[in-house]
């Protein structure tokens, strides 16, 4: 059969190194977002220029890389993400879509097919683009750890790999793709899709597929639907207002703790057959200095008790206590993360929850979590989260604590903005809710959590003034495909064929990514997720991807990319 012979050019030893360098070579240049736009967009050509490279050995007949520029007029879409990274001193208002993109592009490859057959003309997806922080790639125990490594520049060497293996294999047999094959090798799809977005929307392009595939780290499972995901941005303020006693530290713990009981409810209300787990996260990932991303688990936040008197042993035990209390009061409803093993190292994912440093007249409280993707906080540790409940802990104590030593204030080391503080973080959903349900619901907890504090200072302040709640970065409608599907059938079959296959029911992605794009633009068409590596690693501080891992990936998509163009019937 051609899929054997498919199947053995992929598993030689070489090829195992060819996939390493080509990773390792890809995740060396830095793709995060910048608000030099000149500087990202260096960098982003010089990951096309890799790519291209690869693209000008293989071949397919009448096919070619092409730079496809960003649309500008994205920017009236509904799903169209503002360029908040732009943002700069003496831009803050950011940059428009026709300054942000004049220099730069996606990249296409269009392969095209014969027109034989009933198959379909095929669309593969992978984005180029990375979270910050940016670190270099090493080859360690087999897998290559670095920014990028399986979110999602596997991916895009897994379409590369399998277009080498299928270039000389239809030469090899003097076959062509019966159908269309577009590979799309886009920009930005963490800071919301914009460069997917554009390609979406391109009505000369969409002429040319039927079907599309994207390439995520989906732990090479096959998805037909996915969960959505909005960021929210909670603007905290005293501006304006008599301020005293107000403490905006406290105040934002009471809007997460809201938060939290809202995103509890919601995944209450997520009964859906695709999504069984009720894959309903809430990630809060910025807050203030600490935090690199709204969709990336806050790791460690560090805050400040500042009271009246010199701490003697009596206070300071007072408020240990309460800390402690505060931990195992958030252990009580997320796990105790020092006691839990993470399934990679089989150490725990934190070796202890917080430290603190006794000065004179103030105390230093350095909270550890575990980063990671917001799809992986039932496995993380939220630093920000947990934050918020020693904050708690000491408010509710606040009284007997300044009994002792005075009055007490609590802040953010390193926040220099007394009457302001800022959260991000995201909200997932699948589609039992519309994207504009969570948005009314993210937006009521911030101000009944502000409201709730005003209340507890009788402070006669207005909730609707002390908090604004926008979303406008990412916003993802949640989508649902068939699990039946000609699409999805080929997809079981290619897995079947190369072994990857698990006999497990069919479901939605418990993540969100530039997939719903498509399906929401065009309702109808199959719209699949697949590709290499594990959510828990995706924007993690030990990013990696297992070479074995992706040489599946490699296996899996030749074979699929062979069977739903109809180039073959029988894999």
């Amino acid at each position: 059969m051609g899929s054997t012979r498919v199947l053995e050019k992929i598993r030689g030893n070489s090829f195992l190194s060819y996939l390493s360098s080509l990773l390792m070579e890809l995740c060396a240049i830095d793709t995060t977002p910048d608000a030099d736009i000149a500087l990202m967009g260096k960098r982003e050509r010089a990951a096309f220029e890799v790519i291209e490279r690869e693209l000008k050995r293989l071949a397919f007949a009448g096919a070619a890389p092409e730079r496809r520029p960003i649309n500008p007029k994205i920017k009236d879409h509904p799903a169209y993400s503002l360029l908040h990274y732009t943002k700069t001193p003496a831009r803050p208002e950011g940059l428009m879509p026709e300054e942000a993109y004049s220099d730069r592009s996606n990249l296409l490859y269009i392969i095209p097919g014969t027109g034989a057959g009933d198959g379909r003309s095929l669309a593969l997806n992978a984005h180029i683009d990375v979270v910050a922080p940016f670190f270099p790639p090493r080859l360690e125990n087999g897998s290559v750890v670095g920014r990028g490594a399986c979110d999602d520049k596997g991916s895009v060497v897994a379409i590369l790999a399998a277009l080498k293996v299928l270039s000389e294999f239809l030469q090899e047999e003097k076959l062509s793709l019966a159908r269309n094959l577009i590979c799309m090798f886009v920009v930005e799809e963490e800071p919301g899709g914009n460069g997917s977005l554009s390609l979406a929307l391109d009505g000369e392009l969409k002429r040319l597929y039927e079907s599309v595939l994207v390439m995520e780290t989906a732990e090479n499972r096959i998805y037909p639907a996915n969960r959505g995901a909005l960021w929210y941005r909670c603007e905290l303020s005293l501006q304006g207002t008599d301020s005293q006693g107000a403490d905006l530290l406290e105040m934002a713990s009471f809007v997460i703790q809201e938060l939290e009981r809202e995103g509890r409810g919601i995944r209450a209300e997520s009964r859906h057959p695709l999504f069984p787990t009720r894959p309903v996260q809430t990630c809060h990932g910025i807050i203030g200095p600490y935090g690199e991303h709204p969709s990336r688990i806050c790791g460690e936040v560090v805050f400040k008790i500042a009271l009246e008197k010199r701490i003697d042993d009596a206070a300071l035990a007072l408020i240990r206590d309460c800390l402690d209390y505060g931990v195992e009061d958030y252990c009580g409803l997320y796990g105790d993360r020092t006691k839990i093993p993470d399934t990679a190292t089989g150490k725990p994912k934190v070796d202890h929850h917080y430290d603190l440093a006794r000065g004179e007249r103030e105390l230093r409280v350095s909270v550890h979590g575990s980063t990671g993707h917001m799809g992986a906080m039932f496995e993380n540790d939220g630093a920000i989260t947990k934050t918020a409940w020693l904050v708690q802990a000491l408010a509710r104590s606040r009284e007997r604590i300044e009994r002792e030593a005075g009055p007490m204030r609590l802040s953010l080391e390193g926040h220099e903005k007394r009457d302001s503080l800022v959260l991000e973080g995201g909200q997932g959903f699948v589609p039992t809710h519309r994207i504009e349900e969570i948005m009314k619901r993210i937006a009521g907890a911030a101000r009944l959590g502000v409201q709730a504090y005003l209340d507890r200072i009788a402070w006669n302040g207005d909730a609707e003034g002390a908090v604004r709640t926008t979303f406008e970065k990412l916003h993802n409608d949640a989508y649902e495909g068939s699990p039946d599907s000609p699409s999805m059938k080929n997809g079981i079959a290619a897995a079947r064929a190369c072994g990857m296959w698990k006999d497990l029911p069919v479901t939605g992605w418990a993540v969100s990514c530039d997939a719903r794009l498509f399906a929401n633009q065009y309702p109808g068409m199959s719209v699949l997720t697949s590709g290499p590596g594990y959510l828990h690693h995706a924007h993690s501080d030990a990013e990696q991807l297992s070479l074995d891992e992706l040489r599946k990936s490699v296996e899996f998509l030749a074979l699929y990319i062979l069977k739903e163009t109809g180039t073959l019937k029988d894999i």
